[in-house]
């Protein structure tokens, strides 16, 4: 089968001639790395996941409007939506972590002026061009932050502050998210318009669990965050898409929730954490959920030897692949203290051992 082919064969439930592999993403050094490894440059990013063999492709629009938020002293600041970060030194390399918060105190009237990105303002003639360079590929449109509200909001105005906004119903939170919602929705459907039938999976995302428990109530899901999340979803049904969201930690309180608002695939799956193993989530939801993920960026990956790699590469293909609904991919981004030979040996298990 043509990767698409095996993709979607997988989502709607039915058995591809092996399970189709993705690639959630790399930190810095271990992206370089694993370039090195495989004699590719650095901007070589094609060129790895075709050495992975990810049967995925992901198309965006590019950005060709005005500067919209100011530089920051030692800070990194996002583009879009000015989220401010800042590097972290650690053994295994760094990170980018979110700092000052400043939307935290902020009036209705800053929020109702944040700068935020004009849908007018991006190439959308380039989503074609990807469209046909990555054709035979299933091609995806998103990424865990479109349509994400407690990271992205968190980010902005402190997860302390989010919590509390949850619970208050505050305004001027809402109307934040609110915000950055319609201006995702308006640029996702000019991408499928454009797109003319050439993209095949709406990926959207939220982090709704910690380790052992969600992170609010149903009941606070369903009135403030579902609707939100129900927006994207329907724009995708339009097009007939199926949508795949991300969401970390124990998640599968809210599955039924999502079979319901009409989500395909679940992102992410981390096994440690509470009713998130493997063969829990393939006996409740097998039938009715596509799963991609699973293989933990905090496991063996990370801290086992190359046979407890493959190992549990080999386990979780076994759990998971009758009857189809399972892409593998890792838990989240790749993170640096992964050593090169252990996700070499992932990926290599994924085919050996996902063939039907």
């Amino acid at each position: 089968m043509k990767p698409k082919e095996r993709a979607l064969t997988a989502i709607n439930h039915s058995e591809p001639d092996r399970v189709p592999i993705d690639l959630a993403g790399t930190n810095a050094d271990i992206d370089k790395r694993l370039k090195e490894h495989f004699s590719l440059s650095e901007d070589d990013h094609d060129g790895l996941l075709e050495a992975l063999n990810v049967d995925f492709r992901v198309v965006n629009p590019s950005y060709i409007g005005p500067k919209i938020h100011e530089d920051v002293p030692d800070r990194h600041v996002d583009p879009f939506w000015g989220i401010r970060t800042r590097w972290i030194q650690n053994e295994s390399g760094g990170y980018w972590d979110y700092c000052d918060f400043p939307l935290k105190n902020a009036s209705m009237e800053i929020v109702e002026n944040w700068p935020m990105p004009n849908p007018d303002d991006f190439d959308y003639d380039v989503v074609i061009q990807q469209c046909q360079k990555y054709e035979g590929y299933c091609i995806i449109y998103g990424n865990p932050g479109v349509g994400d509200i407690m990271n992205n909001s968190g980010m902005l105005r402190s997860m302390e502050q989010v919590y509390t906004d949850i619970a208050l119903e505050d305004e001027v939170w809402l109307k934040l998210i609110d915000r950055r919602i319609t201006t995702q929705l308006e640029i996702m459907q000019r991408v499928l318009d454009i797109a003319k039938g050439k993209i095949d999976l709406i990926w959207t995302g939220d982090d709704l669990g910690s380790q052992d428990a969600p992170l609010m109530s149903k009941d606070m899901f369903r009135k403030t965050i579902r609707p939100r999340h129900q927006r994207i979803i329907d724009a995708a049904k339009v097009y007939d898409l199926p949508v795949m969201i991300h969401c970390c930690g124990s998640s599968s309180w809210a599955f039924d929730d999502f079979l319901e608002m009409g989500i395909s695939v679940i992102d992410t799956l981390q096994p440690e954490a509470k009713d998130m193993a493997p063969a829990y989530l393939k006996d409740k939801y097998g039938d009715k959920l596509a799963f991609h993920g699973c293989i933990s960026t905090a496991g063996p990956l990370a801290y086992g030897s190359v046979q407890e790699v493959i190992d549990n590469v080999c386990e979780t293909i076994e759990i998971m692949k009758p009857r189809g609904g399972y892409i593998m991919c890792p838990t989240h981004m790749i993170q640096d203290n992964s050593p090169t030979e252990n996700v070499v040996a992932a990926y290599k298990a994924a085919i050996e051992y996902g063939s039907y």
